[in-house]
């Protein structure tokens, strides 16, 4: 037991590891976007489409990898995943224009898709619940790893040798992780719960139907752009509207990234701690989801900040909310619905949580260019409380038809050829 509680840490390191690549893959773009635009010669209406590109593919792999990932288990699944996005990211060194940038951009998105739903799934099946949060919060808080790390390091060689070698570095570091991703993978089906049923596949349209499910979807749908929002244009509020060059970029913009990434940690920590004194987990993560949604509103006064430092420490306020409130929903997710669909919900919720990110996306270029950033923070001030309440009546149907918030829906299984 004591090996296997190791490889299980180990494996999640490994996971954080890959959620961090994720991000730093599609951060160099957010970095260099100032640079890219002038030597491709492309508006903000035009980078939007590039975005865009990558959510619409990631919006559909997401569903699609969640439910492979289901089907194959966490080893494979990452595997593929990585693999695909590593050859997508040293594809951007090749290109030439928007439509070769777009194009490779579309393809990181396929890859990417799969990743969040192993990530979360490895956690929910390898841990028990008053473990879960922090197994939760270190898998996919390496996101933010990423995200600290991209800033400093693309502006460092971008700038030394080069955007297009940037890019190949990325693909390069996810060949690494895959290496040792395989190695450290093996004998995985000995960590895994007893109560994971490999290979069955939860009926999707018993879960498209189910109006839990549905709130749970429509919440990401509202918080996720926010997230977006902040991945992929501060860098260009920091440029147009702040005056910052690349180097500048480089040296603050990971700040609210460091923060996100401590916080999940942290929250993970203080979620499992008040599991383990309190009898209802679902409930306490409920309580850390209303605590940080009524941070969130902070994010409206960032672009009314006096200086930069002063926006930047603003936006680490945001960040530190989301940090216990991304960690936290996907708990949420692991207490109402079985293990066997996990990967398939997040999935999904991270299906939604695209195509919100998309509509903005697209609204925010045309946004920026006709008038600047301050609408875009002031939305982004209400979309975490919205969300929380509609989480609060899926917790509050789930409970209902349950008999209880530690009840968990069963649903009926695809059968298995023999």
């Amino acid at each position: 037991m004591r090996r296997a509680h190791r490889q299980a840490w180990l494996l999640c390191w490994l996971l954080s590891a890959a959620t961090a690549l994720s991000f730093l893959d599609r951060q160099v773009l957010s970095v260099l976007a100032p640079t890219l635009m002038s030597e491709l010669n492309m508006s903000n209406t035009v980078y939007s489409r590039i975005v865009s590109a990558f959510q619409l593919s990631y919006m559909v792999m997401f569903s699609v990898g969640g439910r492979l990932v289901d089907r194959l288990g966490v080893r494979v699944g990452m595997a593929v995943s990585v693999g695909i996005w590593s050859i997508a990211s040293a594809a951007h060194a090749f290109a030439r224009g928007p439509w070769s940038l777009g194009g490779a951009r579309m393809l990181l998105g396929f890859g990417e898709g799969g990743c969040f739903p192993a990530a979360t799934k490895g956690a929910v099946e390898w841990f028990s619940r008053d473990q879960r949060t922090l197994a939760i919060g270190i898998a996919n808080g390496g996101a933010a790893l990423g995200a600290v790390v991209a800033p400093p390091l693309t502006a460092l060689v971008a700038n030394r040798l080069g955007w297009r070698v940037a890019f190949l570095g990325t693909g390069l570091l996810g060949a690494v992780w895959l290496c040792a991703w395989l190695l450290a993978s093996r004998g995985i089906s000995h960590i895994a719960s007893p109560k994971e049923q490999c290979g069955s596949a939860i009926i999707l349209s018993h879960l498209l139907r189910d109006p839990v499910v549905l709130l749970v979807l429509a919440a990401r749908f509202l918080f996720d752009p926010v997230y977006y929002f902040y991945i992929f244009w501060i860098p260009q509020y920091l440029s147009r509207e702040r005056g910052f060059s690349l180097h500048q970029i480089g040296l603050y913009y990971w700040v609210p990234f460091l923060v996100q990434g401590l916080s999940q940690i942290f929250s993970g920590s203080l979620t499992d701690a008040a599991v383990r004194r309190r009898s209802s987990p679902l409930r306490t993560r409920l309580v850390f989801l209303l605590a940080a949604a009524a941070i969130t509103p902070v994010s409206w006064t960032a672009s009314l900040a006096p200086s930069a430092e002063w926006a930047i420490g603003l936006m680490g306020a945001l960040m530190l909310a989301h940090g216990f409130w991304i960690t936290n929903f996907l708990g949420v997710i692991s207490d109402m619905f079985p293990e066997q669909a996990i990967a398939t919900i997040t999935g999904l919720t991270g299906t939604a949580g695209g195509i919100g990110g998309i509509i903005s996306n697209l609204t925010i270029g045309f946004i920026v260019d006709h008038f600047s950033f301050g609408p875009v923070f002031a939305v982004s001030g209400i979309l975490y409380p919205a969300g929380f309440f509609l989480i609060w009546q899926a917790e509050r149907l789930h409970v209902h038809r349950n008999n209880g918030p530690e009840g968990t829906t069963i649903y009926p299984f695809r059968a298995e050829p023999n």
